[in-house]
């Protein structure tokens, strides 16, 4: 069997799975910062440079890659 009959070669998977790795990364630098009581409110930590900025360029930057992988010929 030929290559030229997969949809993806294992460049394009490698790239997929780095992708879905930098999402799960970004995902998980967004999460936290919650408080278990509902009446405090701490913007530091809601507000932390981490949240607003790296995870969002992490989390587009995951998406691009897969992008990337998808739409790059075997």
């Amino acid at each position: 069997m030929s290559n030229s009959n997969f949809a993806f070669s294992k460049k394009n998977y490698l790239l997929l799975g780095a992708g879905i790795a930098l999402l799960i990364i970004g995902y998980l630098l967004m999460s936290g910062g919650g408080s278990d009581n509902p009446n405090e409110f701490y913007a530091d930590q809601i507000f932390s440079s981490r949240r607003i900025t790296l995870a969002p360029i992490t989390v587009l930057t995951g998406y691009g890659t897969i992008l990337y992988a998808i739409l790059k010929k075997p």
